[in-house]
């Protein structure tokens, strides 16, 4: 794409996003020179959601050592091991038995020196029905929520949510405050400490809602990498 016009997207968006807002660059299917240009631009927080494709990217980009990896999409059990090793963040832990399998690896992983630091991960959310995306409901979540409380080897951030598509603005605005909302009441019963203070949610065409209601990451790779 052309560099001028990735820097005007850029600037357009930090132009309405809050400084205490991490913006989380997607970059998949991003070429890694394209990703340069982006972290020239101070953006050093990259998104990715196929693991091979982000392992490839982050041996071509090891010199830029301040990179802060994020995992975005479906995670399978049998790579929870590499995601662990690969990514600082994980934004997609979608049930039990996949962040027990992370909190497993992040074990060895921390144990052996792979890793210097608990994974930090988000527990994904899906507050309406939607057969295309992954999650857990509001009342599984409930539910397992004891047994994510007794895991030691990952730091339990927050809430990571995507909405389903053809929502209304204002469906799409009080959804994103019901994960706030959510999120306080997990705090309030004593839920993974102070350390819950995440909200991972808001995209290219809706982040704008998402900050509205409270959120402290969003994840944007359309409007960056669009040339249009």
């Amino acid at each position: 794409m052309n560099q001028n016009q990735l820097v005007k997207n850029l600037d357009e968006i930090r132009n309405t996003i809050p400084t205490s807002v991490r913006l989380v660059a997607v970059t998949k299917k991003v070429d890694v020179e394209v990703m340069k240009w982006v972290y020239e631009q101070g953006i050093t927080d990259f998104g990715e959601n196929k693991l091979q494709e982000a392992i490839n990217k982050q041996a071509q980009l090891q010199d830029l050592n301040d990179i802060t990896w994020h995992f975005i999409g479906h995670l399978q059990s049998n790579k929870a091991k590499k995601a662990v090793e690969s990514f600082a963040w994980i934004h997609s832990v979608d049930s039990l038995k996949i962040a027990q399998r992370l909190d497993f690896y992040a074990q060895q992983a921390l144990n052996e020196k792979v890793i210097l630091q608990q994974p930090q991960v988000c527990l994904q959310v899906k507050p309406l029905p939607d057969d295309n995306k992954y999650g857990w409901t509001i009342e599984q979540l409930w539910n397992d929520l004891p047994l994510l409380q007794e895991l030691h080897y990952l730091s339990v951030r927050g809430l990571m949510v995507i909405l389903p598509l053809g929502l209304s603005k204002e469906e799409t605005l009080s959804t994103f405050k019901s994960l706030k909302v959510l999120q306080e009441k997990i705090k309030d019963k004593g839920y993974f400490s102070d350390n819950f203070n995440q909200l991972s949610m808001g995209m290219s065409e809706d982040y704008l809602y998402a900050i509205e209601a409270g959120a402290t990451m969003i994840r944007i790779g359309r409007v960056i990498f669009n040339d249009s």
